[in-house]
């Protein structure tokens, strides 16, 4: 049995769909989630096979979402959509398959067994160049959660990110929240640079970098925050500021 999560900001959408793949007798659904934050964190935590995402959603987008995961260990993707068919076309190459609202139980049944075609190799799964066309290649902001609330912060208003034993934090002159992405993917599809293996810093926040004993460095930002730049990776924070 498949294990999915269905992600929709319509209840309705998202319970009907939920009902028809129980009644299928091939998947679990394990969690449900009302944006793409939420479903960020439940892909993160539980790890499905597949996410049944709609691609319409406030703040972020399921086309954005995707762009968060890492290629490498992200669940197959089935976009579930009010678009219509010829709107659909423009990406149906790219995607593992597509639903359109409202959802046909036989279109289902054809999308699952494709799904478990898969699982048992006998259909090729995604190539990487067509999970690379799919997904945006750089970031322009990022979701975080804290403090009782979820937050879209842009990625200009970023100073660090960093990462210790409770997760990966983002921090701004303001705040500091955390993220359900990685260190890997923020430094992959962001302009932050690493200055250590725990750390990533927004280059345009940076007021001046202290050279230490033993080749070590610390990055002070415009707000005073400190970041460790280790000596794997000064020379080469030093080139990209244009610094020889």
């Amino acid at each position: 049995m498949l294990t999915a999560i269905v992600i929709d900001d319509e209840l309705f959408a998202r319970e009907e769909l939920t009902e028809l793949l129980q009644e299928s007798g091939e998947v679990e659904v394990i969690a449900q989630a009302s944006n793409a934050i939420e479903g960020l964190k439940l892909i993160n935590t539980l790890k499905p096979e597949v996410i049944f995402l709609d691609i319409q959603m406030p703040q972020l987008s399921g086309i954005e979402l995707i762009g968060m995961l890492d290629p490498e260990t992200m669940p197959h993707v089935v976009f579930v959509t009010a678009f219509d068919q010829y709107a659909v076309q423009a990406f149906e190459d790219n995607a593992f398959d597509y639903l359109l609202k409202p959802v046909d139980p036989k279109r289902l049944h054809k999308s699952l067994n494709r799904l478990l075609k898969v699982r048992h190799n006998q259909e090729a799964p995604h190539t990487q160049a067509q999970i690379d066309a799919l997904m945006p290649t750089q970031l322009q902001q990022v979701p975080c959660i804290g403090h009782n609330r979820i937050m879209i912060i842009p990625l200009h208003d970023i100073e660090m990110a960093y990462s210790d034993l409770s997760g990966v934090h983002v921090k701004t002159a303001q705040q500091t929240a955390s993220s359900q992405l990685t260190l890997k993917t923020l430094e992959e599809k962001t302009e932050l640079l690493r200055c250590h293996r725990q750390y990533l810093i927004n280059a345009k926040a940076i007021k001046e970098i202290q050279l230490l004993d033993n080749g070590l460095a610390e990055v002070v930002t415009l707000s005073g925050s400190i970041a460790p730049v280790s000596r794997r990776y000064l020379k080469l924070l030093k080139q990209m500021l244009g610094i020889y």
